[in-house]
């Protein structure tokens, strides 16, 4: 499917911890087309490489697809969706599934606009899907992404609720586990929800499962898919077998699910939003059965004040593609630029 004319399109770029994509925005449909989608040149394909170094690739990437898409020429409007807290003026604070460790800020902003002789807007890809969201959602929302890592952003009253320096909406950097030999986070901290309940996590997860239970893994579907070996287990395998109801499988997703509805819990207390969108590469391979293992736990935990009807429908999938970063960063440059443009966006 082809959009309209290419100088009325905007460029939009999504980079997340493992894989770029760029495509068009169509601002008079909602819609993205062309989209490409290529490995990050961060730790994912060189986990040893310094921050800087790391910073400088993927700097040097989104400015070398964005021209390449573009055919050379300035976009006309560019909206890029960066796995990273990141301030009003567009400045990464850190960005672990990038590049790891905290290194210096980096102005990416600033710097892609000077690459592409375009003003970037850049925002936290979270931020970006849940501006795709506000286009359909009546009310306000909690957005959350379960996928290499763990994010989340809350939606209320027109605005993502974030302060100027990018604070909020970084649930999977809370320390759900104190303990000093809690899982490692990507971020270098310890104990993080993220290390826990992301698909990383879960995968960690299930492989020590393996080889501490070896006999429930050995009558198991996931040991079936793997060839009886933990070491060949991966986020497929364990959606797979979660999906199709192996015991093994989902008992150790229960486990990881704990904090997370602690988590969701504990914002729905605090500031009483009631809807909760379930979105990332990880949830979203597992479907419905993830939804409901959530939903049991919310339930077991409590949500002061709901019962167990109203928790269940608190929470839903979001929509099954990887377009959100895409989508939502045109719909905020379409919110931000004037008119005809902000009015075109469905």
């Amino acid at each position: 499917m082809s959009g309209g004319p290419a100088d009325e399109m905007f460029t939009v770029v999504d980079v997340g911890g493992t894989t770029l994509r760029v495509g068009d925005y169509d601002p008079a449909t909602g819609a993205v087309h062309r989209v490409r989608r290529v490995p990050v040149d961060g730790m994912h394909r060189d986990p040893g490489a310094p921050v800087a170094v790391l910073q400088r690739r993927v700097v040097d990437q989104i400015a070398r697809e964005v021209a390449a898409h573009t055919g050379g020429r300035p976009p006309r409007a560019l909206g890029v969706a960066f796995a990273g807290p990141i301030t009003a003026a567009g400045l990464v604070l850190t960005a672990p599934t990038v590049w790891g460790r905290r290194g210096d800020p980096l102005p990416l902003g600033e710097l892609l606009t000077e690459r592409t002789g375009t003003p970037a807007v850049v925002v936290n890809d979270l931020t970006a899907a849940a501006w795709r969201y506000a286009a359909t959602e009546p009310g306000d929302f909690c957005l959350l992404t379960i996928s290499s890592g763990i994010g989340n952003k809350v939606f209320r009253g027109g605005e993502v609720l974030l302060d100027a320096d990018g604070h909020g909406g970084e649930l999977g950097h809370w320390v759900c586990d104190p303990s000093p030999d809690a899982p490692l986070c990507d971020c270098g901290g310890r104990g993080h929800l993220g290390a826990i309940a992301s698909g990383r996590g879960v995968l960690a997860a299930t492989r020590r499962a393996a080889h501490a239970r070896r006999s429930a893994f050995r009558d198991s579907r996931l040991a079936a898919a793997c060839g009886g070996r933990a070491d060949r287990v991966d986020n497929r395998a364990i959606a797979a077998a979660v999906r199709a109801g192996d015991p093994f499988t989902t008992e150790v997703l229960r486990g990881t699910l704990t904090p997370l509805a602690q988590a969701v819990s504990g914002v729905f207390a605090s500031i009483g939003v009631c809807r909760y969108i379930l979105m990332g590469g990880f949830a979203l391979a597992v479907g419905e059965p993830y939804r409901r293992l959530l939903v049991a736990e919310l339930a077991r935990l409590g949500c002061f004040g709901l019962g167990p009807g109203q928790i269940d429908a608190m929470v839903s999938l979001g929509v099954a593609d990887d377009d959100h970063g895409l989508i939502g960063a045109g719909r905020l440059l379409a919110d931000r630029m004037p008119v005809p443009f902000s009015q075109g966006a469905s």
